[in-house]
């Protein structure tokens, strides 16, 4: 098992711990169907659609 040859010093530590909280929410976009706030590139969770098709559809043709 890997094992730190050498103690962090406190400032490293806390560098690397600082990232944490500049993580951003994700965007929403509104669906063209519904209007509900959504991911984009991904279906909509409240109608079901993507990109004007219904998303059992788009299941279907794979």
């Amino acid at each position: 098992m890997a094992v730190p040859k050498q103690r962090q010093s406190k400032m490293r530590r806390d560098k690397r711990r600082a990232q944490h909280d500049k993580m951003s929410a994700p965007n929403l976009v509104k669906c063209p169907e519904c209007g509900e706030p959504m991911l984009p590139h991904r279906a909509c969770p409240s109608c079901g659609y993507y990109k004007t098709r219904e998303y059992d559809s788009l299941k279907m043709g794979r």
